[in-house]
Parts: C-alpha cells; structure tokens; sequence
C-alpha cells in the first residue's frame, strides 16, 4: 500500500480529493469487489503529492478468494495471482477513509466507484461491533462527478479518455492499463481544465454602487511611464526550451 501522508493543510484550504476505483465486475449487487483504490489529492486546484493508494484481494461471500475473468484482467491488467497477497478490504477501510474523510471527492462515474465502495463499506459494518460501524460516503464527503459536468459542458456524457484528448492531457499519463491511481491522476489533469473559468471584468464604472468597487480605475495621463526591461538571449534560450518541455507533454503552449 502506498500512503504518502504529509503535512495537512490548514482547513480553510479547499481539499479535492480525486478518486477511481477498479473491480472484478460492473455491479456489486452480483457479488463484485473492489480490487484497487487509487486517490491523489488537491488542495486550492494544485496536486500536494499525497497519495492514496491500495491493491485488494476480492473476497465472495463465503469469504473465499473471488477469481476474475480474464476479460476484466485485460482491462485493469490485475491478475488473480498479484492480488493474492494483498490486504482484504477490511484491513484497509479505516485508513482509506481517512484519507478521503471531509474532502471533495472528484470522480468520473461516480454513480458506478460510490456504488462500490458503500457496498464495501456495508459488508464491513456487517463484521463488526456497533462502535466500530463505519460511515457511508456521502455521510464524510460531498462529492462532484465529472461525467455529469461533461453533459453540461459537452451536450452529452463523455468518458475520460474523450476528455482527456480533448483538454490534450492524455499523453501525461501512461495508460497502458486502467489502474486506478493511473485514472485519478488523469483525471486530476482533466478536472483542472474542465474548470478552468476565464475571468469575468466589469469594464463600467458606476460611482456609489457595488460594482465600482470591482470596475477599472485608469491611471492618470500624466503619470511616468513604466521602465521596460527585455528579456536577454539566455532568458529567451531558457524560455523556448521551457515551452518544448510544455509540448513534448502533449499540451498547447499558451506562451510561444
């Protein structure tokens, strides 16, 4: 398990905490399990580096070891032997919850990871005394799905590798399989360019109402005029060879 726990922010700091999950199956209703949790967070729209993230060995409800079919192997590339080690989900759901208790959880789908993970969030309260019951996920986090903020946006709900194209974030992340810190680091890098708003200016100026205190004040004409300072042929080296980097990554310099 892989938990990257420093410091905590100060709590006036908004905290996001992008979210996928990766199962043996498509509905927990028929016995499929949560085989990989994956998380990073953001705190004020930037990636802090910690990081959540845990392999599971899937149990059915006898509490035997579930096997996948080979068609969901393909997908998230887990096979049955790598998980045999791994921790049950029980031994992982105080600290998972945790680490995403309070925050914003982003998530693409979020019907389908939410549905899972109160589903293994029951099945434990199911094994333990009252006093140590755990919650279910709306009850610690608000939460935001990105599949319904691409039909508001797009018209229509998009996947995330649509999206990730589209913002051209794609190439950020090695996707050679779905896994689930793979997809919420994705998903991070979309969910930052999908809210990316531009900024609105009040270009009137009305004297004594609310909006003047936000309106542009003009600079006295008779004001000196600000020195320029231009850039030297080592800045403009350093620059141009910043922007490549920018371009190699598969995004759209702004600055050329």
């Amino acid at each position: 398990m892989d938990h990257n726990t420093t410091a905590q922010q100060p709590e006036k700091d908004q905290r996001l905490i992008i979210l996928d999950t990766e199962t043996t199956g498509i509905n927990p209703r028929e016995g499929h399990r949560i085989v990989e949790v994956g998380c990073v967070e953001m705190i004020n729209r930037q990636l802090t580096g910690r990081s959540f993230h845990v392999y599971i060995k899937p149990l059915d409800q006898q509490g035997n070891v579930l096997e996948m079919e080979q068609e969901v192997i393909n997908i998230h590339g887990l096979t049955n032997e790598f998980l045999n080690d791994k921790p049950i989900f029980s031994q992982v759901a105080h600290e998972f919850i945790e680490f995403i208790r309070g925050a914003e959880l982003v998530i693409h789908n979020a019907k389908f990871d939410v549905g899972f993970m109160d589903h293994e969030f029951a099945l434990f309260n199911a094994s333990v005394r009252s006093q140590d019951k755990v919650p279910m996920t709306e009850d610690i986090c608000t939460i935001t799905d990105t599949l319904k903020v691409s039909k508001d946006e797009f018209g229509s709900p998009k996947t995330l590798d649509y999206l990730a194209k589209f913002y051209r974030v794609d190439k950020l992340v090695d996707r050679t399989y779905h896994g689930a810190l793979i997809d919420a680091q994705l998903l991070a890098f979309v969910y930052i360019e999908m809210t990316r708003k531009q900024s609105t200016f009040n270009l009137s100026s009305n004297e004594g109402s609310e909006e003047a205190a936000n309106a542009i004040r003009r600079l006295p004409s008779t004001r000196k005029k600000l020195k320029i300072i231009t850039a030297t042929a080592d800045e403009l080296e350093a620059h141009l060879d910043r922007v490549a980097v920018i371009a190699k990554k598969g995004a759209e310099p702004l600055w050329k």
